[in-house]
């Protein structure tokens, strides 16, 4: 599924680490050790905090890490002239992220790069979403890869690893990140929603697993509209019904993804529960959980109809 409950620039890069800590350690040993990988590919399930993650290995190594300190303040404020940031474009006409990095999104890397270190240490490039590069800009962020200048970090970050090209996986230092456990978590909600109810804070934590993005879409859902639009589906719903079910989930604004990402999570279940019971109905969920993933990348990478995706996948929920 995709990322929800997306925060980009000064707000994601002022945000303090929570958990992770194993990921941590594994770059500071790096760094101590003086053979630090000059890329690194940050994975983890969407919402995880990847792209948090990566701004605090950038603090580590432009001396930011304390919040108040000049460089901190730079970095908080996501104007640190030795970083530099890539991501899927905003489209303010169509209040939602594009569907692509595109090769005009990672050119400026090349210029940035090859200016020197405005304070005489490292030079890092943050490219959240990798996944979403398109071929020109893959192939373009490759031949950094293949020859990258000295004293230069590259940290990518994916929810999706299976889909940026090989020869870019493979020259990555790979660090997986695992959900955050329920202490972190409610650290993490309690600095993004500090005026939440503490009652729907335990609840979303509870449905998150782990992962603040997920968490933060359940709190924008707080009457439950999404969740009980996908216990419709399940229970099967008819094509006008369905219709009606595809605009109040439109009318969200983290609607469609929480839908999507929802309705995954019951297919999910029910497949391990057939699995467990030796039922033959876990390879039709497990097919149509697959189905439904695909369905939505793809509705995400080509920018689709939204409607029309969420209509397909009522369909395909029907048919377990």
């Amino acid at each position: 599924m995709g990322e929800t409950a997306t925060m980009t620039g000064p707000r994601l890069a002022s945000l303090a680490l929570q958990g992770h800590e194993a990921g941590l350690d594994v770059f500071r040993q790096a760094l101590e050790r003086g053979c630090v990988p000059h890329a690194w590919l940050i994975t983890g399930p969407p919402g995880i905090g990847k792209a948090t993650f990566a701004f605090a290995l950038g603090r580590l190594l432009l001396g930011a890490t304390q919040a108040d300190s000049p460089a901190g303040r730079r970095v908080s404020a996501a104007t640190h002239a030795d970083l530099l940031v890539v991501e899927r474009g905003f489209d303010e006409k169509r209040q939602r992220y594009r569907s692509e990095i595109v090769a005009d999104d990672v050119r400026p890397i090349n210029a940035f790069l090859r200016r020197t270190a405005a304070e005489g240490g490292w030079r890092v490039v943050i490219v959240d979403g990798a996944e979403w590069m398109n071929r020109s800009a893959a192939n373009a962020v490759l031949k950094i890869l293949e020859e990258p200048p000295p004293a230069t970090i590259l940290l990518l970050t994916s929810s999706a690893p299976g889909r940026l090209l090989p020869t870019i996986r493979s020259r990555c230092r790979k660090l997986a990140l695992e959900p955050l456990d329920a202490r972190a978590m409610q650290t993490v909600l309690r600095s993004v929603a500090p005026d939440a109810d503490p009652a729907e804070l335990e609840r979303v934590t509870a449905l998150a697993y782990g992962a603040p993005g997920r968490a933060l879409a359940l709190l924008a859902d707080a009457h439950g509209e999404i969740a009980r639009c996908v216990e419709r589906v399940c229970e099967g719903v008819s094509a006008l019904d369905g219709y009606e079910v595809a605009e109040t989930v439109l009318r969200k604004e983290y609607g469609f993804d929480l839908f999507f990402s929802l309705l995954s999570d019951r297919l999910q279940a029910a497949a391990r529960q057939a699995a467990l019971s030796g039922s033959a109905h876990g390879l039709a969920s497990a097919r149509a959980w697959e189905t439904l993933v695909r369905l939505y990348g793809e509705t995400e990478r080509f920018n689709l109809d939204k409607q029309e995706a969420l209509l397909e996948a009522m369909t395909i929920a029907s048919q377990v």
